[in-house]
């Protein structure tokens, strides 16, 4: 029998013996696209089967036509995407899930509403938790100072590069997209998912940055993620608002272990209340002048 033969004869027994990988859905923030996550996607792949469907594409035809049809871009219609793609592009539930920022109130609304096809989630620096959301994007897009809106994403400067400025600001200028941004930021601004938290019941891992520019409420955020019934949290510090870029060997280190049960302690540099307890504490004033003061950039 030639070999070619031979092979299809054992695929019954092949496919028996072949194990799926569990599926991971990352879901992008805001001001971000799936390019995001270029420094964990690889990580990912070699533990999950990992998938990046990209519901909010600012200049594509579907967000368009339902901006055009009178439709608001709100969390709820995120959701509503992705329960489509699931449903009909990956249909193997129950999915682990990461998400950044808004990226997170999309999931933590798909979760309370599909329990049963979810696993466990990973929140990065989720917004909608508890107070305001600093938006140096609308100023930024405004005022056409795209060096503005990316450094104010990352602890340190280094991250916020010529190339990345510059590939926003090409962005910016193509009207569509630039449209597409705006109403999604009319829709989603504001927007909450305090009341959801308690209604989560889904294993869940909350990353912060302790230098989070993005959400004006750190600490109020962390408490607020304490009505999560299965929470865990680590705060990292000096980083910002996307940790999965600036400190991505170690959020690839938390998640992968998360997602696999594997991660039994928090080390206590990661420990959120040491961060609150450092929060809490009276700020020292400062000897010299404002007019002499140096910043801290960390």
């Amino acid at each position: 029998m030639p070999p070619n033969v031979r092979k299809w004869f054992d695929l019954p027994r092949l496919l028996h013996t072949y194990k799926r990988r569990m599926p991971l859905v990352l879901i992008n923030g805001l001001a971000e696209q799936p390019e995001s996550w270029f420094a964990n996607r690889i990580h990912f792949s070699r533990h999950f089967d990992v998938k990046i469907p990209e519901i909010l594409v600012y200049d594509g035809d579907a967000l368009h036509e339902h901006i055009d049809g009178g439709g608001e871009v709100t969390v709820d219609y995120l959701a509503d995407r992705l329960a489509v793609y699931l449903e009909q592009f990956v249909q193997r539930p129950p999915y682990h899930f990461v998400g950044s920022s808004l990226g997170c109130q999309v999931i933590l609304t798909y979760a309370v509403k599909y329990p049963e096809r979810v696993s466990r989630l990973v929140l990065i620096c989720p917004s909608g938790f508890h107070g305001d959301e600093n938006l140096p994007a609308m100023e930024g897009v405004k005022r056409s100072q795209y060096d503005t809106l990316v450094k104010s994403v990352f602890h340190k400067g280094r991250f916020a590069t010529e190339d990345l400025v510059k590939a926003f600001e090409r962005k910016f200028q193509d009207r569509k997209w630039k449209k597409g941004v705006l109403r999604t930021l009319r829709g989603t601004v504001g927007h909450s998912v305090a009341e959801l938290l308690a209604h989560v019941s889904h294993p869940t891992l909350v990353i912060w940055g302790a230098t989070d520019q993005v959400l004006s409420n750190v600490p109020g955020s962390i408490r607020a993620a304490d009505r999560i019934l299965k929470v865990r949290q680590v705060v990292i510090p000096k980083c910002g608002h996307a940790p999965q870029i600036e400190k991505a060997r170690l959020v690839n280190q938390l998640v992968v272990r998360y997602l696999k049960d594997k991660l039994k302690t928090i080390p206590p540099a990661l420990d959120p209340e040491r961060f609150l307890e450092n929060a809490s504490r009276p700020k020292a004033k400062s000897r010299f002048p404002a007019s002499l003061s140096r910043p801290i950039h960390g």
